[in-house]
């Protein structure tokens, strides 16, 4: 499924803002069902929840996202933690020169 999005041009920035406007879209749910449904708190919870609930599942798909774009980019995910140091380090100084 990452393959095919990333194939289709959705790259990780688009899921983090996907996730961060989840988040906006879930307070302003909640705040306009407090003001406009007569059902009271509860609904405007449910409301909130329900859109929130989206947040999460974008920020992981835009990690996942971002993982492929590493490997497209390098030919590889690194497998350990020191790998990935080296290729975050190694990009941060060659980006400086």
């Amino acid at each position: 499924m990452i393959k095919t999005l990333h194939k289709r041009g959705i790259r990780s920035h688009h899921m983090y803002t996907a996730g961060l406007g989840s988040i906006g879209l879930a307070l302003a749910s909640w705040a306009l069902s407090t003001r406009l449904e007569e059902q009271g708190m509860d609904r405007a919870d449910r409301w909130g929840i329900f859109v929130g609930e989206w947040a999460p599942t974008f920020f992981a798909i835009g990690v996942a996202m971002r993982l492929e774009e590493m490997r497209e980019e390098s030919g590889g995910i690194p497998q350990q933690r020191g790998e990935m140091e080296e290729r975050v380090g190694g990009r941060a100084s060659h980006a400086m020169r």
